[in-house]
């Protein structure tokens, strides 16, 4: 059956999805830059004949992070509400949603940044060693300088990824344009409603790819 609706009160309530959609993506997608470049910088620091291996730390750390990943976001979501609950106050609504997306994103980020690293030219870092300069100071002044426009890539790749998984956020009340196709699009059946959802969505990744693109093409120059 198909419903009429009121274009008025979609004018009204798509940028409020919009601005929730934002909300919760630009959140969690500084979270998870913030928490996962340092496990990344575990991870690729403990491998083996990397600045300081450790088998233990490094094999347990990559297998947390493979664990998460393997989970998907919706299935995370649900599974995490009694932590989700105990941490945010609730097991819905917006920050409940920024929570859960953080989680979700974190293992995929620092895999993302680790794969960065591991492209840097040994032959620099083994020279820089050579200097007397300390690991900390490699890290530093070496290891992430030179792989910045890799990691814009990764931070770029990651923020479409959750942007499609706030598609999901109606599912716990977090509101946003997944929120508005799932209500009207769907539970009412409004394809006028899941078109312009769609469009926005496209819109958006469009942007931030071209955003995304343009400055690691930037770092990429300045490091040269």
């Amino acid at each position: 059956m198909h419903f009429s609706f009121n274009y008025s009160l979609l004018l009204q309530t798509l940028p409020n999805a919009i601005i929730d959609t934002l909300i919760m993506t630009v959140s969690s997608a500084i979270l998870a830059v913030i928490i996962g470049l340092p496990i990344a910088v575990v991870l690729y620091s403990t491998a083996r004949g990397s600045l300081m291996p450790n088998v233990i730390i490094n094999r347990c750390l990559s297998a947390i992070v493979d664990a998460v990943r393997a989970i998907p976001f919706i299935i995370l979501a649900f599974y995490l509400l009694p932590v989700t609950r105990s941490v945010v106050g609730s097991g819905t609504g917006i920050k409940s949603v920024i929570f859960i997306l953080t989680i979700s994103a974190i293992p995929f980020y620092a895999r993302m940044a680790e794969m960065s690293f591991r492209n840097i030219d040994e032959g620099l870092i083994e020279a820089i060693r050579a200097m007397g300069a300390s690991r900390f100071q490699i890290i530093c002044n070496v290891i992430i300088p030179e792989s910045l426009a890799s990691l814009v890539t990764g931070v770029t790749v990651m923020v479409i990824a959750i942007i499609s998984a706030t598609s999901l956020a109606g599912y716990l009340g977090g509101g946003g344009l997944g929120d508005m196709a799932i209500r009207f699009g769907y539970q009412r059946y409004i394809p006028e409603v899941m078109t312009m959802v769609i469009i926005v969505l496209v819109a958006l990744n469009i942007a931030v790819q071209w955003c995304g693109d343009r400055m690691a093409n930037k770092l990429n120059h300045s490091n040269r």
